[in-house]
């Protein structure tokens, strides 16, 4: 079973997916393995490293309201760590969307041909939340799109959105294998995070968190976010588009290593204290 969380809201303003290669099928959630062994990517079998996780549909799903995520069910987290620099960068304040209503139409130019319709609350349970990557004058929103390819954008009308802010970004370095949250342009707290292999790599990118889960099955911890990036190697497992998570792991030695077929994996600890510190729409930044 997986529980669909319910995120701490963002500020608001003027107005259980798995990770990796992952395919919501009608009865099962599957899952590729973040590690760098297991079943080569593109079989069905559960395990260790691909565990089958239920759906929406198939067992009852229990969402944590209002607040921190899991506030209801897991222990108060462990105090931030501290941050490798007090270094504060130029980082402006992001907005993020809600549909209005049960359906979102995205369109390739303001008032032009419609490209996507996207439901307002996703396969997982989580309500669509999208992260605005320009405002135009005329009430027109650009946003980056949970599809592929990666960088996609559309446009989409002001009038059918909520609009929120949120003070957070996250930014991964593939090199350095470390995660870094930033409040409001500082440092806050640096983490150590497996990224992809050279065969699988963690795509570079600009990204945003899709959901947050809490999976009951083994190999990935207590949280899962989905990012709306997908793997740019695996195309498909299972017939599913291979999005890419960030979440927790039971092999911690592998934290801090180029270890994952393309997810970002933490520690139980961090990405505790992420889920219960970040809203959805909070910007990821892979370089």
């Amino acid at each position: 079973m997986t529980r669909y969380l319910r995120v701490p809201p963002p500020a608001r303003g003027a107005g259980a997916r798995a990770w990796c290669a992952a395919v919501l099928l009608p009865s099962a959630l599957l899952v590729t393995g973040c590690g760098g062994s297991g079943d080569p990517a593109g079989t069905d079998a559960a395990g260790p490293d691909r565990p089958a996780v239920s759906s929406p549909g198939s067992a009852p799903a229990r969402v944590v309201a209002g607040g921190s995520p899991a506030a209801a069910s897991s222990p108060a987290p462990a105090a931030p760590a501290p941050a490798t620099a007090a270094a504060v960068v130029a980082d402006p304040e992001r907005s993020v969307l809600t549909p209005v209503g049960r359906e979102l139409r995205v369109l390739d130019r303001p008032g032009g041909s419609e490209t996507h319709r996207l439901a307002a609350v996703r396969d997982t349970g989580a309500p669509l939340t999208l992260l605005v990557a320009e405002e135009a004058p005329d009430g027109w929103y650009r946003v980056l799109l949970p599809v592929r390819p990666n960088g996609s954008t559309g446009w989409v009308a002001a009038d059918d959105v909520a609009v929120a802010t949120v003070h957070h970004r996250l930014e991964m370095s593939v090199a350095a294998n470390e995660l870094r949250l930033y409040e409001r342009g500082r440092l806050v707290r640096t983490m150590p995070a497996a990224s992809g292999t050279g065969d699988t790599p963690t795509p570079l990118g600009s990204f945003f968190l899709t959901e947050l889960l809490e999976p009951t099955n083994d190999g990935y911890g207590p949280y899962a976010y989905g990012l709306s990036g997908f793997s740019e190697v695996l195309t498909s497992f299972g017939g599913g588009p291979g999005q890419i998570g960030l979440h927790g792991t039971d092999d911690p030695g592998s934290v801090g290593t180029a270890s994952s077929h393309g997810c970002i994996r933490l520690s139980d600890e961090d990405i505790t204290y992420l889920a219960r510190t970040l809203p959805l729409g909070t910007p990821v930044d892979v370089v």
